[in-house]
């Protein structure tokens, strides 16, 4: 377990897991722009949410009899997401002020089963993603489970940070205009979708690096913990998840990057703290 008690900053989360099954009101109106990044992701993911985890969903059931009363109040995974979100809004306040930029921190939703975001229902099959149009994560914890039971990673606290990091590097990516650019690049040449969006994904896993980096001088990561990120990163790779799920890889239908891309995005991020080698989507 990471020394999460020496970051003192929190992010802000909404839960919402006492409202299982029913639809919570999701953010604004959609603009033009907002509204087209849905509709590229849309067509990544094969008409669904798509990000890096929602390849995998979640199979863990809540039972219909389940207390809900036991997430009220800030609970100990509550306050594990707050924490991990606040130190990622605070290494990327520094990075953008560094550039004359002004970071809009995003906000967290903790789920079960489903709940409604600006980008359409978030379900658990849909697993941890980010929605441009209201800036928000939206995270359902039984995803760690099945992660877990099906790939042999995810359980560990890191792993779980590592998953929030990443989402939080799409943030950043929306901030800074990479996902608008990235959508004109596949519009003006749709045969390039794919690789536009490996290059997306292996670019939110080099900003989670950047995010570790921040802090591992600061006595929060025990011996080894770091590994348990990149073994998440791994486990999330397009040709592990092929090979798990079907038996069979197939290069031309990736859309996330290889397990072996992940951990070296990720590792350049964590290794060196800089943007300029997380590289550019152009």
């Amino acid at each position: 377990m990471a020394n999460w008690d020496k970051i003192a900053s929190r992010g802000s989360v909404n839960d919402r897991r006492s409202n299982r099954n029913m639809l919570a009101i999701g953010g604004g109106g959609l603009s033009l722009t907002g509204l087209a990044v849905i509709l590229f992701l849309n067509y990544l993911g094969g008409g669904e949410i798509t990000d890096v985890f929602s390849q995998l969903g979640s199979s863990a059931q809540t039972s219909s009899y389940e207390d809900t009363s036991v997430y009220e109040g800030a609970d100990s995974y509550e306050v594990f997401a707050s924490t991990v979100l606040g130190s990622n809004n605070d290494a990327w306040s520094e990075i953008f002020a560094r550039e004359n930029k002004v970071y809009t921190a995003p906000t967290l939703v903790l789920f079960r089963d489903i709940t409604e975001s600006s980008c359409g229902n978030a379900s658990s099959e849909v697993g941890p993603h980010y929605c441009p149009l209201d800036s928000t994560i939206y995270l359902d914890e039984t995803f760690f489970e099945a992660l877990q039971s099906r790939f042999g990673a995810g359980s560990a606290d890191v792993s779980q940070a590592y998953v929030i990091a990443h989402e939080v590097g799409h943030h950043v990516q929306n901030e800074l205009g990479i996902l608008e650019d990235t959508l004109e690049q596949a519009q003006s040449k749709p045969e390039n979708a794919a690789a536009l969006s490996i290059k997306q994904e292996l670019q939110a896993d080099c900003f989670a690096g950047m995010w570790a980096h921040s802090i591992r001088d600061k006595n929060i990561f025990g011996p080894n913990e770091i590994q348990e990120a990149v073994d998440a990163a791994a486990a999330v790779g397009d040709d592990r998840i092929q090979e798990k799920t079907s038996g069979r890889i197939n290069p031309e239908t990736w859309t996330h990057g290889s397990s072996a891309d992940r951990i070296a995005a990720f590792n350049t991020g964590y290794s060196t703290g800089n943007m300029e080698s997380c590289g550019s989507l152009n």
